[in-house]
């Protein structure tokens, strides 16, 4: 049992080729080379290999392209959906003036007039339409000056499938928090940046690192609009349109890992939420072992080294806790399928070329620190000790 204590145990076996660097990270495979012939980096060449060519009309500059712009500017503005409330004023005509809701439907319900189309639509064509319908209806005989302004903006639900952690319908927008501003509730007009495109793909879990961001897809009355939000990890954000219910949000996948897209951004996951163990022992309840209702939340971005010292899993006395190792699970988004990987601490804290076997860590993954042999020789020595007591006692 001591011999046991002392040698190295099965590394994980895994379906994806981890070794050759071709699974979702080039960091997962196992250093090939030892420290004092540790190689130039090569993860982020091993990862750009897959990739697909970017499926946005952008050139190889990284700008924005030509078909990019223009579904931008036709997406551009305020635009209105159901549910929305306007402040309706019709000039010298308290009848018809006051506030109304856009209906299930999509149209503006007026007293005595067809319902006018909204969904979808700026106030100043919604202000022609009542205009117009005045003046067929008779009330009118030159066009009245008509006012429509957006008194409080509702929330949106969208569809976002694709390249993000967490595809499925959204509902973004509304009131934030349960304080109201009541000079902002008593002034005309409303304006949110909550119902804009990177809001509904940060509530879908953020972009993938394999998501293609120059071809984002906007799908809206049956046309697809395609949008290059590659400017929002460089300071822009010229592309981040205004979305209505109804429209459904597809990101396209390259295919491979990209290592900048491991950078905090409105479009990026808020953080990772990992799944942590780092106890020297077993424990023989939930309590005593510090497990919770919620898990460790670290930055996104955050590699596995980092990870590993926010579980306390490294220093100590050298002489007995420094050989520990930690293993990593996480899942392929890609595929589904899990991947494994153990570290030796010390050697990866101590390795030259450290960042070429440090891999991101994404939502979900979890993290178990093991001990070292020193430790594991005493914990076999307890075990022993117990045992003798209880051969005496009987």
């Amino acid at each position: 049992m001591l011999a046991t204590a002392c040698t190295s145990y099965d590394r994980p076996d895994n379906l994806e080729p981890v070794a050759s660097g071709d699974a979702y990270q080039a960091q997962y495979r196992e250093p090939t080379v030892t420290r004092a012939n540790a190689q130039f980096l090569r993860s982020a060449e091993l990862n750009a290999q897959k990739c697909l060519p970017y499926g946005g009309a952008a050139g190889s500059d990284g700008r924005i392209g030509k078909g990019s712009a223009i579904a931008a500017a036709a997406l551009q503005g305020e635009r209105l959906t159901r549910n929305d409330l306007l402040d309706v004023r019709i000039a010298d005509d308290e009848t018809l003036t006051g506030d109304y809701v856009i209906s299930r439907d999509g149209t503006l319900k007026l007293p005595f007039l067809d319902p006018v189309r909204a969904q979808g639509r700026s106030s100043d064509q919604i202000e022609a339409d009542i205009a117009r319908e005045l003046v067929a209806e008779g009330f009118y005989d030159t066009a009245p000056r008509v006012s429509v302004r957006a008194a409080d903006f509702a929330s949106v639900t969208v569809g976002v499938s694709g390249a993000v952690f967490e595809p499925r319908a959204v509902e973004i927008g509304g009131v934030p928090g349960n304080g109201l501003d009541t000079r902002r509730q008593d002034a005309m007009g409303a304006s949110t940046e909550a119902r804009n495109l990177s809001a509904a793909l940060r509530a879908a879990g953020g972009v993938r690192p394999d998501a293609d961001i120059s071809a984002v897809e906007v799908r809206r009355d049956g046309t697809v609009y395609k949008l290059d939000m590659r400017g929002v990890f460089e300071g822009q954000n010229a592309v981040d349109v205004m979305l209505l219910t109804g429209d459904e949000v597809r990101v396209p996948s390259r295919q491979c890992f990209q290592e900048d897209l491991m950078r905090p951004s409105p479009i990026s996951p808020p953080g990772v939420s990992l799944y942590l163990s780092n106890l020297t022992q077993p424990a023989s309840d939930n309590a005593s072992s510090a497990i919770g209702q919620t898990v460790r939340e670290v930055p996104w971005g955050t590699r596995y080294l980092q990870a590993v010292i926010d579980a306390n899993c490294v220093g100590g006395p050298r002489s007995t806790s420094a050989d520990r190792s930690s293993v990593l699970f996480t899942r392929n988004p890609v595929t589904d399928v899990s991947t494994v990987i153990e570290r030796d601490i010390e050697d990866l804290v101590r390795r030259a070329d450290r960042d070429d076997y440090d891999p991101y860590l994404l939502p979900g993954d979890a993290l178990a620190c093991y001990d070292s042999t020193i430790t594991n020789v005493t914990e076999i020595g307890r075990v022993f000790g117990v045992l003798g007591a209880v051969s005496l006692l009987r």
